[in-house]
């Protein structure tokens, strides 16, 4: 059974390439089935840094939108979509108009929406309005970004996490890597892997270390929504 994943927050800054390169990183330390798409039109990260297996999508055309489902049915895997900032309004409209939630429950694709929270006031609202946008048509996960936020008190006492989990959402915690370091990976234009393994990649014993301590961290958390969230490997355990 495939899943698609939107990995978004709205806002710009918050991370949420980030953790679209943490997601598509973790398919392939794994084993997992995937192919990810790109929205950013101008300095996509997913296109930069996992070229191998991601593509092109402009939401706001339809028959390029359409791809997301074309290959959710065309193999069992997990489709995963980093959205842009600013990409909210084309998405809601492609889903609405080809009343995709519908569909994906006819053709058994669940739906994940991934929220990337910094500890800003905006970030809840736009969960609040996302949650009650598709209600428990999709399922969520909230992930608060402790690279972009050390404080997310608001968001744990707020209503909108409450009504987001009376609706199933999952809470997940994204930690924080060194800013240093990350900005080594990007401008070497490298994998995360590579960042934590290669020699070669221009980043040293420590800052290697760094991503090392990091991934594990971040796939412990993952780990614990992995059977339920993410289209397991076909290939048989050698």
């Amino acid at each position: 059974m495939s899943k698609i994943h939107f990995v978004g927050g709205e806002k710009g800054g918050v991370g949420k390439s980030v953790l679209a390169r943490l997601l598509a990183q973790y398919h392939i330390d794994h084993q997992l089935p995937f192919t990810a798409f790109d929205t950013d039109r101008s300095h996509g990260a997913l296109l930069r840094f996992y070229a191998a297996y991601t593509r092109p999508i402009v939401l706001d055309e339809f028959e390029s939108a359409d791809q997301l489902m074309e290959a959710a049915l065309a193999a069992d895997q997990d489709i995963l979509v980093d959205l842009a900032a600013q990409t909210s309004l084309p998405l809601h409209r492609w889903i609405e108009q080809n009343d995709l939630l519908n569909l994906a429950g006819e053709v058994q694709v669940p739906v994940i929406f991934w929220h990337v929270l910094d500890d800003g006031a905006d970030g809840i609202a736009l969960l609040g309005a996302l949650c009650e946008r598709y209600l428990d048509h999709a399922a969520y996960v909230a992930v608060r970004n402790y690279g972009r936020g050390r404080d997310f008190s608001a968001f744990d006492a707020s209503p909108v996490r409450a009504r987001a989990q009376q609706l199933g959402a999952l809470v997940l915690d994204l930690p924080e890597l060194h800013a240093g370091t990350m900005r080594k990976i990007d401008h070497q234009g490298i994998s995360l892997w590579a960042g934590a393994h290669n020699k070669d990649s221009g980043l040293g014993l420590m800052d290697r270390q760094r991503v090392k301590v990091w991934l594990r961290r971040v796939y412990q958390q993952l780990e614990q929504v992995g059977p339920t969230l993410f289209t397991p490997s076909s290939a048989p355990v050698s």
